[in-house]
C-alpha cells in the first residue's frame, strides 16, 4: 500500500473539519475525492502533506507512519502537492521556478534529467522557460505547477482542484496530463470539483461530506449511482 489514511480527524479550533476519515491508495492509481466545497478535501491533502496537523488517526507511507513529519521532510519521502490556485511564484520565470521543485534533490544531473522530462511533457513551459511566470495563462500557470511538483521526483502527487478556473478545452488538456503522468509512473491523489471529470480518469473514489466520507469504490460504480448523479453529476 503506497499511502494510508486510517481513523484521521482534523480540528481547526473547536470544528471538527475531518471526522474519522480512512481510506487508502496503491500504487500506480488514480483516487478521486469529490464533495461540495467545505467538505473538507483541502484539508485532507493538507493533512498528508504536512500543513495541518492531525489530532488523530495515522497516515502511512509505504508503511512508513508521517503523520507528525515535517512538510519539508514529506517531500523528500516522495509526496508533492499542487495547490489549489496554482501558488506558483509570480515574480520569477518560469526555470526558477521549476528549480524551486527540486530544492529537495542534491544531484545535478539528475535535476537535469526531470528539467528535460518536464520540458518534453510541457513544451509551452519549454517556449516560455524565461517568461516571468505571473505572465502566463491560467492553464499555462497550472502546467507549471504539476511541472515543478514533478521536479521533486514524487511516488505520489496530491491534486488540489486542478480544472479551477479553466475553460473546458483546457480541462481536457490538464486531465489528459494527469492521466499520461500516472501513466508514467506517478501515483495520484485528485481534488477535484468537476466530478464527472474525475471519475473519468479515476480507478477509484470518495465522496466527502462534512468532513466525512459518505461513499467510496469503483468510479464506474460512483459514475452510475443515482445519489452521486443527483448531487454532484447534475443528473
Amino acid at each position: 500500500m503506497l499511502l494510508e489514511i486510517k481513523d484521521l480527524s482534523v480540528y481547526y479550533g473547536v470544528i471538527e473539519a475531518i471526522k474519522n476519515v480512512s481510506f487508502s491508495v496503491e500504487e500506480g492509481e488514480i483516487i478521486a475525492l469529490i464533495g461540495a466545497n467545505g467538505a473538507g478535501k483541502t484539508t485532507i491533502l493538507h493533512t498528508i502533506s504536512g500543513l495541518v496537523s492531525a489530532k488523530s488517526g495515522s497516515i502511512k507511507l509505504s508503511g512508513k507512519e508521517i503523520t507528525k513529519t515535517p512538510a519539508h521532510k514529506i517531500v523528500e519521502m516522495g509526496i508533492a502537492q499542487v495547490p489549489e490556485g496554482r501558488r506558483i511564484f509570480s515574480q520569477l520565470s518560469v526555470f526558477e521556478n521549476l528549480k524551486l521543485g527540486a530544492y529537495t534533490r542534491n544531484s545535478q544531473a539528475e535535476i537535469n534529467e526531470s528539467l528535460e522530462t518536464v520540458f518534453s511533457r510541457f513544451p509551452r513551459l519549454k517556449e516560455r522557460k524565461n517568461q516571468v511566470a505571473g505572465t502566463l495563462s491560467g492553464g499555462e500557470q497550472q502546467m507549471l505547477a504539476m511541472g515543478r511538483a514533478l521536479m521533486s521526483k514524487p511516488k505520489i502527487m496530491l491534486l488540489d482542484e486542478p480544472s479551477m478556473g479553466l475553460s473546458p478545452l483546457l480541462v481536457s488538456e490538464i486531465f489528459d496530463i494527469i492521466k499520461s503522468i500516472n501513466k508514467s509512473g506517478t501515483t495520484v491523489l485528485l481534488v477535484e470539483q468537476n466530478a464527472k471529470k474525475a471519475l473519468s480518469i479515476a480507478n477509484h473514489a470518495y465522496v466527502l461530506e462534512t468532513g466525512k466520507i459518505v461513499l467510496g469504490g469503483k468510479s464506474e460504480d460512483l459514475i452510475n449511482n443515482d445519489s452521486v448523479k443527483k448531487a454532484y453529476l447534475g443528473e
